[in-house]
């Protein structure tokens, strides 16, 4: 080990600077530790990322929406005086399935009533199901090795009959979890679907995870937390950690540049970017299984913006669940003091995969279709259009969180917060409350600076 003699000495060191990372950061910091911070892109905040248009309106790249239920987003967000802004959901909603177009308040409503009553029971019968999920350990549950061999594609054949029920239920999975039904364990769902408090198939424009948007965007709150860092801890930026040495007594980690040693390590990335890190000794098993089996699904994220919001004066909420065309969903992302309008959508699943590597323009030409088709002749022609497909983003790869595949859970799951030999993992996808979300992003760095300072205690 010879090599590492003249490394940089820290107690942690933790890799990423989003937020589950820059939580834990200061945790520790706070604590009296020594920490030093690796982050492979140039900037901080991960998942969440910020862009100008040509009017100066911040917009969302990434993560965007705030839970009324999400405590530690509103904390920070109260401590830095920083400005919410309600999301929109007065009008119609409408859902584009089964080859029509159907509209109501309440886009479960919308549907034709057989469809209507298939869904609301479905939606009853995962409440149901999810209840019998411990939260903690979900392969406890009495039926966790039939639900984890089942995908939620098989579950919802069996549950839905009506084609309108079917698509609108396979565009909720799609907007809400980037994959395809077929992609996920249903044991996983009923997890998921208990961490964000419910399932909302939604019976509102505006659902309990949804209610707020962060005026300025979102990255303000990694930034700020960077800033007031800033003095007391080291942020490399433009570091990606290349390999992670845990032989000896400490942990090592190497980037291109430069060699760190440090007592304990917090890697707070998603699960399939730790396989990108090569590990010395290699990860057990059970760990690196959730590399290979826990997909981040693809999800390419618009907005298209106007000169005024025209949706709203045409009766609508801006709200659309869609399963023809190749977007998923749509909001109303109109930023507060401003004339002009914005919709917010996302491409996601199978169809995200295939137009992630289409020139911009294609994109472009092939969503305002589908926008036309929602909200008329105006909606064909935005003042601006800009998209991110997060599949081809080098540091994501993918949707908004890593799920889970047929039989991952119960083979591999207790691995996805379970330390190595000093090395703790955080991330959105490790909450047990609020996962992917950036509440569930918050909350896992929390826990897993409390890990590492249970460990100093300890020693």
């Amino acid at each position: 080990m010879s090599d590492f003699r003249d490394a940089n000495r820290y107690d942690v060191g933790v890799v990423g600077a989003g937020l589950a990372g820059l939580t834990a950061t200061r945790e520790l910091a706070e604590a009296g530790l020594d920490v030093v911070v690796l982050e492979a892109r140039g900037r901080v905040g991960g998942r969440t990322v910020g862009e100008s248009l040509s009017t100066g309106e911040t917009i969302d790249r990434g993560a965007e929406w705030i839970g009324a239920e999400h405590d530690r987003v509103l904390a920070l967000v109260e401590e830095f005086d920083l400005e919410l802004s309600e999301q929109y959901g007065d009008g119609l909603d409408r859902v584009a399935v089964a080859g029509d177009l159907f509209e109501h308040e309440d886009r479960v409503q919308a549907l034709p009533s057989e469809s209507a009553t298939e869904l609301r029971e479905a939606a009853d019968r995962v409440e149901s199901l999810r209840r019998d999920v411990p939260f903690e350990t979900p392969r406890d549950a009495p039926e966790a090795d039939t639900w984890d061999a089942t995908t939620v594609e098989s579950w919802k054949r069996e549950t839905m009959e009506t084609t309108a029920a079917r698509e609108a239920f396979d565009a909720f999975v799609r907007a809400e979890f980037t994959v395809e039904p077929s992609e996920m364990s249903l044991l996983y769902f009923l997890t998921a679907v208990d961490a964000a408090g419910g399932l909302e198939l939604a019976t509102d424009s505006v659902s309990v995870t949804q209610q707020h948007r962060l005026v300025g965007g979102s990255q303000q709150l990694s930034t700020r937390l960077a800033d007031d860092l800033e003095d007391v801890i080291a942020i490399r930026l433009n570091e990606p950690v290349r390999r992670i040495d845990r032989r000896g007594d400490d942990v090592t980690l190497a980037s291109d540049d430069d060699t760190y040693v440090v007592s304990d390590a917090i890697v707070a990335v998603p699960p399939p970017l730790v396989e990108r890190i090569d590990h010395e000794p290699p990860l057990p098993a059970r760990r690196r299984g959730l590399g290979q089996r826990m997909p981040m699904g693809a999800v390419i994220k618009f907005v298209a913006a106007y000169e005024s919001p025209f949706w709203r004066a045409d009766g609508y909420s801006g709200s659309v669940l869609a399963a023809d065309g190749i977007v998923a969903e749509v909001a109303d992302g109109t930023r507060p003091n401003t004339d002009r309008g914005h919709l917010v959508g996302f491409v996601a699943g199978a169809d995200a995969f295939e137009w992630s590597d289409r020139p911009l323009a294609e994109r472009r030409e092939r969503v305002l279709d589908d926008l036309e088709r929602y909200f008329g002749t105006q909606a064909a022609t935005p003042l601006e259009y800009v998209d991110e497909a997060w599949s081809k983003t080098q540091w994501s790869s993918g949707g908004y969180n890593a799920v889970m595949t047929p039989g991952t859970l119960t083979s591999c799951g207790d691995a996805l917060r379970e330390p190595v030999e000093g090395v703790h993992w955080a991330g959105s996808e490790t909450a047990l409350e609020g996962r992917g979300f950036m509440e569930g992003a918050i909350r896992s760095g929390e826990r897993a600076a409390s890990a590492v300072l249970d460990d100093a205690r300890e020693q």
